[in-house]
C-alpha cells in the first residue's frame, strides 16, 4: 500500500492545477525543519551530558576539533539549494513569469481598497472598457469605467464577488486604490500583494467548482478584519450564462452562498 503523506500532515483543500506543487514544497520545507529540530535536539542533550560541570570542572578553550558541524552545515546548505534551484525557481518561471496564452483564458481586474474587493469583468466581448478617475464615484462607479466607451457597455462589476469557470486559466490583474493589501485564495494556493501604483498579474486554473473565501492577508487598516470576499467557480456553461446575464442587466448585487466544494 502506498503511503499518503498528505493524510498525515493535512493542508487545506487544493482546488487549483498548480496547488500540488506548492503543497510538495511545503512538505519538503517542513521535513527539513523537522530533521533540523530533531538533530539540534539530540545535539543539545549530548552537550548537556558530555560537557556537564562534574565531567568538566575546568574550562576547555580549544573548542571542537572534528568536522562534524561543518558537514552538517554543508548538508543543510545543499538541501536548501535543491529546494531553491530544483523546485522553487523552475516553479516560479513556469507559474509566475509565464502568463497563460490559451485563447480561453478569463481575464479579470481586481482592485483592492479599504475594505472591499472591486472586481471588473470585460463582459461578453472580452474587452475591458477604459477607466479614468474623473468618472469615479464610490457608490455608482467605484472603478471609474468610462460611460462613453462602447467597449465598456457590457462590462460587469461586482463587489467582493469573483466568478470564474472551472478548467480555464484565470488571469487576474491586481491593483490597489489606497494602501497595500494582499489577495489571498488559500484553496487556490495564491497569495499576492496589491500595491498602489502597480498592476500585478497572477493566474491559476480552478479544478473544482464551488465557493470559498477571498481574504486580505495584509493588515490594511482598522477595517481589515471584514475585508472579505467570495470566489465562486462555475461549470463553463454556468459561467457563460452568468456573465451573459450580468452583461445584460448590469446587476451585481448578489448574496454570498454557503461554502461548498465538489
Amino acid at each position: 500500500m502506498k503511503f499518503d503523506y498528505t493524510k498525515l500532515f493535512p493542508l487545506p483543500i487544493n482546488a487549483s492545477a498548480h496547488g500540488h506543487e506548492i503543497d510538495f514544497l511545503i512538505y519538503l520545507v517542513h521535513i527539513l525543519m523537522f530533521l533540523l529540530f530533531i538533530g539540534w535536539g539530540i545535539y543539545f542533550i549530548f552537550v548537556l551530558i558530555r560537557f556537564n560541570r562534574k565531567a568538566n570542572p575546568k574550562a576547555n578553550y580549544h573548542g571542537v576539533h572534528n568536522k562534524a558541524s561543518t558537514a552538517i552545515e554543508a548538508g543543510v546548505v545543499i538541501f536548501e539549494a535543491v529546494l531553491l534551484i530544483g523546485f522553487s525557481i523552475p516553479f516560479w518561471v513556469k507559474q509566475v513569469d509565464a502568463l497563460p496564452k490559451r485563447p480561453d483564458t478569463v481575464e479579470v481586474r481586481v482592485v483592492a481598497e479599504q475594505f472591499v474587493w472591486n472586481i471588473h469583468y470585460p463582459g461578453m466581448d472580452g474587452v475591458f472598457g477604459n477607466t479614468d478617475m474623473k468618472y469615479f464615484d464610490k457608490v455608482t462607479n467605484p472603478l471609474g469605467i468610462d460611460p462613453t466607451d462602447p467597449n465598456g457597455k457590457d462590462d460587469v462589476t461586482t463587489i467582493n464577488q469573483l466568478h470564474l469557470p472551472i478548467g480555464r486559466p484565470a488571469l487576474i490583474y491586481l491593483s490597489s486604490k489606497d494602501v497595500i493589501h494582499s489577495f489571498f485564495l488559500p484553496i487556490m494556493r495564491v497569495k499576492q500583494d496589491a500595491i498602489p501604483g502597480m498592476v500585478i498579474p497572477l493566474w491559476f486554473v480552478p479544478t473544482k467548482t464551488g465557493q470559498s473565501e477571498i481574504a486580505c492577508a495584509q493588515l490594511c487598516g482598522l477595517g481589515h478584519y471584514y475585508m472579505r470576499g467570495y470566489l465562486t467557480v462555475h461549470t463553463p456553461e454556468e459561467y457563460d450564462a452568468w456573465i451573459s446575464e450580468q452583461s445584460q442587466n448590469k446587476d451585481s448585487g448578489e448574496e454570498a452562498e454557503d461554502d461548498f466544494w465538489s
